[in-house]
């Protein structure tokens, strides 16, 4: 199915979160840490996934798929693959947590990818990674891949820019325990997306590593060792977002199960703004429900969860009056850049669209118009442009649906459950 044809109305339902992708990443990674079996339950099976657990099994890992999980355990000596040569695909995390872990070995080791990904930023991971003893090999001409690296790692002293991904620091505090001496990690000028920090310190926590932030400082203790045989992911905040503005902008209630507030996720974010844009949210200890209510226009700063940019467009686009985007200006290295690609759908849904000091200006409207849209790719933007055909004048078709496989393989499934099968054809 590669374009879908979606007929304006409300939505109702209640589906349990599919898992979270992040989380997924950090267990894999922690389970090729652990050099025993450990067993990754309920993880979300994507495309960006199934890159990581590729990349984990060139890099000395066993990865078999049982009931409910994958089991992960060292492959034996001459199981083991002699090239070195990892496809990312088009995970921008599966390339930046894979860099340093590749890093471990004195062997050269390829990483490559394709779509944007090549042209994706890398240099203020491979800068910090050169401070601890890896050389690396790119391009050059704006292109990061083939990226060539090669170690040992050791720890140290390292500085790291957070400007432009939050996905640095987090590849180097997972990897940085494993290795000696103590390492100092400290963060150089801001560092977006946080609360994907706070998810890998969280990680490590229930590991039992010790790492301890002060400040923009990470202090990690070398040679650790992590602890327990499995990690259970979580319901996942960033897939539910969808379900929930899906009630909110086109009427109706739905429920979200399986969201944990033991986890930290930086897009259980979209509830406080879906409050602000007129719906009505109540919380409960095990999940959330949502219901249609107002369309208000609001503000809102991305910095710490610019997934929900497209979304948060889409949203401003049904609200009569002034919306406004702010922060989040790496969302154009994203997948796509997603500020073009929110511009571009709040246009087509009959919103004007403009800047002021940084932000996204966005003047909604109360008959959001019906669209045809191609060569979206990016499976947020594609999500978040079924979203908006919900509260749409007319039907609306959306193409390249086959993108959600990379973080929701099961959106278009769950959305025609809430809406009804002839809504989502």
């Amino acid at each position: 199915m590669n374009v879908v044809r979606l007929k304006p109305g409300p939505v109702s339902g209640t589906v349990r979160a599919p898992s979270s992708k992040s989380y997924t990443h950090r267990a894999l990674v922690v389970a090729h840490l652990a050099h025993r079996a450990y067993r990754v339950e309920s993880p979300l099976v994507s495309d960006d996934t199934i890159r990581t657990a590729g990349a984990l099994s060139v890099l000395g890992s066993r990865i078999a798929a049982e009931r409910d999980g994958w089991v992960v355990e060292p492959a034996p000596n001459g199981t083991r693959r002699s090239r070195r040569r990892i496809d990312c695909g088009e995970s921008g995390t599966t390339l930046r947590f894979v860099t340093p872990l590749a890093a471990l070995a004195d062997r050269p080791v390829t990483l490559v990818g394709r779509g944007r990904l090549p042209v994706r930023p890398m240099g203020a991971l491979l800068d910090a990674l050169r401070e601890l003893g890896v050389s690396s090999e790119i391009p050059g001409d704006g292109r990061t891949l083939p990226l060539r690296v090669r170690g040992p790692l050791h720890g140290g002293a390292v500085r790291v820019r957070g400007s432009e991904s939050s996905q640095y620091l987090s590849a180097l505090l997972l990897v940085l325990p494993t290795v000696a001496p103590d390492s100092v990690v400290r963060v150089v000028g801001s560092l977006v997306s946080e609360p994907y920090v706070e998810a890998t310190l969280s990680v490590l926590k229930a590991s039992r590593v010790r790492v301890t932030a002060r400040g923009s400082r990470y202090v990690v203790r070398g040679e650790q060792k992590f602890h327990g045989r499995s990690f259970r992911v979580p319901g996942d905040a960033s897939s539910a977002a969808y379900l929930w503005a899906a009630a909110g902008i086109a009427g109706g209630r739905v429920s979200v199960k399986g969201i944990s507030d033991r986890w930290p996720q930086a897009d259980l974010a979209v509830l406080d703004l879906l409050e602000g844009y007129g719906a009505v949210v109540r919380r409960e200890k095990n999940s959330v429900t949502v219901r249609g209510d107002e369309h208000r226009p609001f503000r809102v700063d991305l910095t710490a969860s610019p997934d929900l940019y497209p979304l948060a467009g889409v949203l401003a686009a049904t609200a009569r009056g002034e919306s406004r985007l702010a922060g989040a200006s790496h969302v154009v290295h994203k997948e796509s850049d997603r500020r073009r690609g929110t511009i571009a759908l709040a246009r087509a849904m009959g919103a004007t669209v403009g800047s002021r000091s940084g932000a996204l200006v966005i003047r909604g409207t109360s008959r959001p118009r019906p669209f045809s849209l191609r060569g979206l790719l990016d499976h947020r933007i594609v999500m978040s442009a079924a979203v908006g055909a919900l509260a749409a004048s007319a039907p609306s078709t959306v193409a390249d649906a086959g993108s959600v496989g990379k973080s929701f393989p099961t959106f278009w499934e769950v959305l025609r459950g809430l809406a009804g099968k002839e809504a989502v054809a």
